[in-house]
Formats: C-alpha cells, sequence, structure tokens
C-alpha cells in the first residue's frame, strides 16, 4: 500500500480508513497546531522515533475505555481511600511530558515524546486543548499523564509513575473528572495492560470514527 506524503502548504489528511495494517497512514508535514487539531479530529495522531520522518497513524482496531465501564480494583480503591497522593491537573504540563519522555517501557528502546513534539503539544496545551493530570508525593511530581481533547474525546498520550500506584490513582482522579464534565470516552490509541485494567477494549477503527463523529458534536470543557 503507498503511504501518502503529506504536503506542507496543506492541512489535508488521506481518509483514515486508508491506513495500511499497521496503522500508519501518512508522512511528513509539521507538528503545527492546526494540523494536530485536523488530525485528531480525524482520528489521525502523530507517533514516530527522532531518527524518522514525522508519521501519521489511524490504528484498527482502537483501544478505548468507555467512561461508563471504568473498573477500579479493590486495592487500587484502599491506595486512594489513603490520600497519599495530591492530585492536580495542569500544573506541570511540560514536567509531565518530559517525565513521560524518560520512562522505562518494557517494549521500547527509545521516546517519540521529542522535543519537536513537547514543543508542539505544549502549544495545544496554551490553547486548552491539551492537558495534564498529575500526582504529587511530599510536594514532589511522582506520576501522571497527558492527553488532547477531542469533542467529548479524552485522547490519552501517554502516562509516567516514580512511585507505585501514583499514575494509576491520578488517572482515577482525572475519570471523576472526565465524567463529571460530560466526557463519554478515553482513547487509548492502541493497547496497553496498563488500560486494560481499567477496563479498556478494542473496537474497530470504523466504530472509533463514528464515535468521534458524534463526540465532535458534543464539546465538553475539561
Amino acid at each position: 500500500m503507498h503511504i501518502q506524503q503529506l504536503k506542507p502548504n496543506s492541512l489535508s489528511f488521506p481518509n483514515p480508513l486508508e491506513a495500511d495494517d499497521r496503522g500508519l497512514l501518512a508522512f511528513g508535514g509539521d507538528l503545527s497546531s492546526k494540523r494536530l487539531l485536523k488530525a485528531y479530529q480525524m482520528g489521525i495522531f502523530p507517533w514516530f522515533n527522532e531518527e524518522d520522518p514525522i508519521l501519521w497513524w489511524s490504528p484498527n482496531p482502537r483501544f478505548v475505555l468507555d467512561l461508563d465501564e471504568v473498573h477500579i480494583s479493590k486495592s487500587l480503591k484502599k491506595t486512594i481511600k489513603k490520600e497519599i497522593f495530591e492530585i492536580r491537573f495542569d500544573t506541570n504540563f511540560v514536567q509531565v511530558m518530559i517525565k513521560c519522555a524518560s520512562a522505562k517501557r518494557p517494549d521500547q528502546d527509545n521516546t517519540w515524546i521529542v522535543s519537536d513534539m513537547i514543543e508542539a503539544y505544549s502549544e495545544l496545551f496554551s490553547l486548552g486543548v491539551a492537558h495534564s493530570f498529575e500526582a504529587f508525593y511530599e510536594g514532589k511530581l511522582v506520576g501522571g499523564g497527558y492527553g488532547v481533547i477531542v469533542g467529548n474525546i479524552f485522547c490519552g498520550e501517554s502516562m509516567f509513575a516514580k512511585k507505585t500506584d501514583a499514575s494509576k490513582v491520578a488517572f482515577v482522579a482525572l475519570v471523576k473528572k472526565l465524567k463529571k464534565q460530560g466526557f463519554k470516552l478515553i482513547d487509548s490509541q492502541i493497547h496497553t495492560k496498563h488500560l486494560e485494567t481499567f477496563g479498556a477494549k478494542r473496537i474497530s477503527r470504523k466504530e472509533y470514527l463514528t464515535k468521534l463523529s458524534n463526540a465532535l458534536k458534543n464539546s465538553k470543557k475539561f
């Protein structure tokens, strides 16, 4: 299958249903806010290593968490009840991204959260489109993650934890906040064991795009 190269003077993307078996749809372009917003509104996101060109993806299946079907384990509920962590939102967005970039992941040798990505998503944060959820322990940032809002969907990008359960506790706080604001779905994009423990499941790309279309008609504020 031919992977299309994006034109620098155009924000247009191929139909996400044309992505190859891996989910790869296109390459090139830039990480401008306008292009990123257009991509997310079409169910497309950037994911690439530092030595690669910008790669654009729309995987099939998609991995999502319905906010009405979230499962919280008994052990995690006990941890939350202890109030070990202080939870904040949007107070350390760039630091969250930096810590996500440096987090050790068993299935990855390097990070896709390169300096250009940090700069691009920081701009989305300044526009009120990207947000972070944060766990603090004794005043230090020890867990959390960040993502992008598209309609009433929160597209989770990455998480990190420097202390056991820190990111999980922050994630539960995120879920509660999103539900309160009327959000319906967290998009994990691809399968992660972490989100699977909360009840995330695979759906077809076509089903996700339908949910995305409905989400864009029902935008919510973080």
